[in-house]
């Protein structure tokens, strides 16, 4: 293999080279560089990065570590000291954080090396990454197509093999579904299960980390970094983490999944039935008990989210006002011009909309109309979940109702781009974990080739289970081995399937 073709390789196969000196640190990072100058002008998924400093971390790093020399990309809203972090808003022009999240401190500490920050919608508020103040980030699948969003910088860069893996973050969906329609695996972790110290809150009650990779193998190893307890995170759970990928490859025997009835609904895809279908059956030929069952009150998922998500967001996002740091309007009269005239200048458009939504829910007169009967709800929902994982040990869905869709689709219709997230919203409300991985294809009026994901859905902390259903899954599947024919430019796989 040529230094040329090793970003094309999942972690852990670099993580094998690594280990037997066949390649070092430094010759990742130069490689992966490479094929960022050659690729990332065609995606646009990378705002920034510092390869001198990745080399400098790199000269240091002990490969025997579980990460040792892999480089990780960070969506753009993870702080790292030093660097900047726009959450893609003008607002936070010129900002560098002043201290690392504790994400970022355990992937070190397990050897890995931050590399590049990601383009993503502005404050992780879309579906689409096309609400980044920056730029346009464009699916490899299909250059005019969208990678999902809000983490569909870090998504694309995975797909586009930019990135051996990436963080992002998941509020409503914002790590699974831009998995889902980029054709890689997205894994959202139960609330409380990663620390959020040092990640800039969209919705506090609903956000968190978690990682997109090539692989569930992959995705499990950076799991095994990232999770666990954070004093300085009052969410954060104490609670064993278990390693995630020590059951990987163990058969689905006595394993129960269900289909939830309310995710196969009129206006999912025929070709996102098709697949998400014949992925169920896999399942049950892999030793797995498949049974239908309801969860009666997901109707309401997105309604709720919109009430819950914009009330914490219009709180969280108070404190960028160009008082202490970032976008300051010039010539300012007086406070409240200053005030006025920053925000209107920082925020982008998707941004004041929540933000004015999440004001009215919260203002006298609304409060117990609609934050506080959202609320009752989402308990409601939760509870949905609680008695569906007493009887099955994880449920199965499309992850998005449609492949990718055209860049400017649905730009002018909030509440359609807001439905691209019916199937993960309720996830993030009942605060248990998830994963996105390929199952299929849908064919474009073009004839490119869009991916298709499968969701598994299960209860708090028991990510391990999911792990173990995934990779059973994608395992006995090609879907994973397939590269985007946009990026491939002669390269493939080691190894594995070339280019569709």
């Amino acid at each position: 293999m040529t230094k040329r073709e090793l970003p094309a390789l999942s972690i852990v196969e670099v993580q094998d080279m690594l280990r037997r000196r066949e390649v070092s640190p430094v010759e990742v990072l130069e490689s992966l560089e490479e094929r960022i100058n050659t690729v990332d002008d065609k995606i646009g998924a990378y705002l920034t990065r510092d390869l001198t400093a990745a080399v400098t971390e790199a000269k240091k790093t002990d490969v025997a570590l579980p990460l040792g020399g892999i480089p990780i990309a960070l969506k753009d809203l993870i702080n790292v000291e030093g660097q900047q972090c726009t959450c893609g808003s003008k607002i936070l022009g010129g900002y560098r954080a002043p201290y690392t999240a504790n994400a970022i401190e355990k992937l070190r500490a397990h050897g890995a090396i931050p590399f590049g920050r990601m383009n993503m919608d502005e404050f992780a508020m879309g579906s689409s990454t096309e609400n980044s103040s920056a730029q346009l980030t464009h699916n490899p699948w299909d250059l005019s197509r969208v990678p999902g969003g809000s983490s569909g910088g870090s998504a694309a860069a995975v797909a586009a093999d930019i990135a051996f893996g990436a963080l992002g973050t998941d509020t409503g969906g914002s790590i699974r579904q831009p998995a889902a329609l980029s054709g890689v695996v997205g894994f959202k972790p139960s609330y409380g299960r990663v620390s959020r110290f040092g990640l800039v809150a969209f919705a506090s009650s609903l956000d968190q980390i978690g990682p997109l990779t090539k692989t569930v193998h992959d995705s499990a190893l950076l799991m095994n970094a990232i999770a666990g307890h954070d004093s300085r995170d009052s969410t954060s759970l104490d609670a064993p983490v278990p390693d995630y990928a020590k059951n990987l490859g163990r058969d689905l025997k006595d394993i129960r999944i269900r289909l939830p009835k309310e995710y196969m609904i009129d206006g999912v895809d025929s070709a996102v039935k098709t697949a998400v279908t014949a992925a169920v059956k896999q399942l049950e030929s892999l030793g797995a008990e498949i049974v239908e069952v309801s969860l009666p009150h997901t109707e309401y998922a997105v309604s709720v989210y919109y009430i819950l998500a914009t009330a914490e967001a219009s709180a969280n996002l108070a404190r960028f006002d160009g008082v202490r740091y970032g976008h300051r309007a010039d010539n300012i009269t007086n406070l409240f011009d200053h005030y006025a005239r920053t925000r209107e200048e920082g925020f982008g458009a998707e941004v004041k909309r929540r933000i004015i939504l999440g004001t009215y829910v919260l203002s006298s007169g609304y409060y117990d109309a609609y934050y506080l009967r959202a609320q009752k709800v989402r308990e409601l929902i939760r509870r949905d979940f609680a008695h569906a994982f007493e009887k099955v040990d994880a449920l199965a869905s499309p992850t998005a109702p449609t492949p990718a869709f055209k860049l400017g689709e649905k730009t002018a219709d909030p509440l359609q781009m807001y439905l691209a997230d019916i199937f993960t919203i309720a996830a993030n409300l009942a605060g248990i974990c998830g994963i996105s991985l390929p199952c299929g294809f849908a064919d474009s009026e073009s004839g490119k080739k869009l991916p298709i994901g499968l969701q598994l859905l299960g209860k708090a902390l028991d990510e391990a289970r999911i792990f173990q259903i995934a990779h059973a899954y994608e395992q006995s599947t090609d879907w994973h081995k397939a590269r985007p024919k946009t990026i491939a430019e002669g390269m493939k796989r080691a190894g594995k399937a070339g280019e569709l």
